[in-house]
């Protein structure tokens, strides 16, 4: 099967990686999105998935819009590619593109569809608190994430898990689960479903205000913030940007849920007065553990933080250097 592949972070590196490896399947081109400027430097770093197709000497193609490069269009269609397997690319494609290959365009989303249309089905899910999500694959239409689905895997998300760790879970699920399809595909044994409008829920870009810390939320609400935007979300403490970048709500069902390196938390703080204080402010200092700030209902442990200028460290470490005093206030 001739393949053509689009696709541009690291999420979309395992399905790369995965048709690269398989003896039924041939990468013929990639389309990725132009090298951009990155990090305090400055410099132009391609892709993640341009670097795997440079590395397999693989054609690669990055149109700054994909609908109006003429060349790009001419190259895709005289391609004769049998599929074009989409993952994470970042552009929307045209009917024209659409109906180029000739078993239509198939995408790997992360979510199971139809919640979770848009860009970023992996934070909101863990925003929203979800204990379940997954992989769908399915036939690309017009629309956001509208088209008839394949195939779906389901994964399980712990309490404490990030989007960091959630996407690099769902990337080698969709890898596998986009071979299955493709091969089932190819002998029939796939039924196109379409999917419910009516039951669908939408993941929008996520903004930088979605980043800010409002400590007037409950706690559970404020880590679940922090784990799904990982690892943006910021409060301010002494004038200064402060990170937060990981947490613990006090609360019997995440305490009963740490590991081994958080035993003792508990006695700890069993004899604290939880109604003192306002949101933001630290109301105890644990010893090896952190800072217990009150929030708007509960108490948030900060587990790991990132002060401004320095590199991420425990909660307890961040008391220490910064002579933390019982009484201040995160805004």
């Amino acid at each position: 099967m001739q393949v053509i592949f689009f696709g541009t972070p690291q999420f979309a590196v395992p399905t790369l990686e995965k048709l690269l490896d398989h003896p039924h399947f041939n990468v013929i081109g990639v389309v990725t999105q132009p090298d951009k400027r990155r990090g305090r430097g400055k410099k132009i770093i391609p892709s993640a998935v341009k670097k795997v197709a440079l590395d397999h000497n693989i054609p690669v193609w990055q149109p700054k819009r994909i609908k109006k490069d003429q060349d790009t269009l001419s190259q895709l269609k005289n391609s004769q590619a049998d599929v074009f397997v989409v993952v994470a690319y970042g552009q929307i494609l045209s009917s024209e593109i659409l109906q180029m290959p000739k078993l239509g365009c198939i995408n790997v989303h992360g979510s199971i569809l139809p919640q979770y249309r848009g860009a970023a089905p992996i934070q909101w899910c863990l925003y929203n608190g979800d204990r379940q999500t997954g992989i769908t694959t399915m036939l690309m239409d017009e629309g956001m994430d509208t088209g008839d689905m394949l195939l779906k895997a389901y994964t399980d998300i712990n309490l404490f898990e990030n989007a960091y760790e959630i996407a690099e879970k769902l990337a080698n699920q969709g890898a596998d689960l986009l071979i299955e399809t493709l091969e089932k595909l190819k002998i029939n044994e796939i039924t196109p479903t379409s999917q419910k409008d009516d039951e669908a829920t939408y993941a929008s870009l996520i903004n930088k205000e979605d980043f800010m810390i409002d400590w007037n939320k409950s706690a559970i609400a404020i880590h679940n913030q922090i784990r799904g935007f990982y690892p943006n979300c910021f409060t301010s403490f002494r004038d200064e940007k402060l990170k937060i970048m990981a947490t613990i709500p006090i609360n019997d069902d995440y305490l009963k849920a740490l590991d081994n390196n958080f035993e003792g938390l508990k006695n700890k703080i069993e004899s604290l007065d939880k109604t003192i204080g306002k949101p933001g402010e630290v109301i105890s200092l644990v010893k090896k553990f952190g800072p217990l700030i009150k929030t708007g209902e509960g108490l948030l442990l900060l587990s790991d933080v990132q002060p401004s200028g320095k590199r991420s460290q425990s909660g307890w470490d961040w008391v220490n250097g910064s002579h933390l005093k019982v009484g201040e206030v995160l805004v």
